[in-house]
């Protein structure tokens, strides 16, 4: 299981580096976690906010798919991360 959870970790940091590269996105993100740059970057290996940036694309599908094909991953292993996360 800890291999599983590696990998959802893993891949939850590349959608969470990938949602920081738009400037938009990452207000968006900031503006919905209520956390500031600072609060992000201390927090960023929590699977609890980790789990809350792959909700966070998967409640706009435009970025879930952008995100997955940036990643060279299907939009469902992001939401299988999610889930992986959310039980850790």
């Amino acid at each position: 299981m800890a291999s599983r959870e590696t990998n959802a970790e893993a891949l939850a940091l590349q959608a969470l580096v990938w949602t920081l590269g738009d400037s938009a996105r990452a207000a968006r993100l900031l503006d919905l976690t209520g956390l500031d740059p600072a609060g992000l970057r201390d927090r960023a290996s929590e699977p609890q906010l980790l789990a809350a940036t792959l909700g966070f694309l998967e409640s706009y599908e435009p970025d879930l798919l952008a995100c997955a094909d940036a990643l060279d991953v299907k939009p469902a292993a992001l939401v299988a991360a999610r889930i992986a996360l959310e039980q850790a």
